[in-house]
């Protein structure tokens, strides 16, 4: 597994959303977007990273940050969380992987003593040049918002 890096090109995708409508990146040109991929939706750490984007999501959009979430569950258990947990960005169904392949976080993981491939649980935003402006790898997903937070405010300039 080897993410994709700072600084390079964002590979253009399209996939389904909650609704089963086609969503691609190029509909975000001229804004930054945080993409964060996640394992599952509906699980515990997932919920929490989720509500704390929602919870925040005017705080993003001070900085023109669309946020998309991006895992391998069908459309339909998408809008299943999105509709429980009231959601209000964009949750994207990848369930053949391709993107989170593109992007370099599907891999092999550890749980419980069993090695499986997944998604990895990374965070790429996409400055408004379409090139990856900062990776986030390396949070809890209670805290990962604070950190994307944190880097906006101190590069507001871009």
């Amino acid at each position: 597994m080897k993410p994709l890096a700072e600084g390079e090109i964002a590979p253009q995708f399209s996939l389904p959303d909650q609704d089963g409508e086609l969503i691609n990146l190029n509909e975000f040109e001229g804004q930054r977007v945080l993409i964060y991929f996640y394992p599952k939706a509906m699980t515990p750490g997932c919920t929490v990273q989720a509500c704390h984007l929602r919870d925040n999501l005017d705080e993003f959009k001070k900085y023109n940050v669309a946020i998309i979430g991006i895992s391998t569950d069908k459309p339909e258990k998408l809008l299943r969380f999105a509709e429980k947990e009231l959601l209000n960005f964009e949750l994207l169904s990848d369930e053949q992987h391709e993107v989170a392949q593109q992007f370099g976080v599907w891999g092999q993981k550890e749980f419980m003593g069993k090695t499986y491939d997944g998604i990895h649980r990374i965070s790429f935003l996409i400055g408004s040049d379409g090139k990856v402006e900062k990776i986030f790898n390396n949070f809890k997903t209670s805290n990962h918002h604070e950190m994307v937070l944190s880097y906006l405010r101190e590069n507001d300039s871009k």
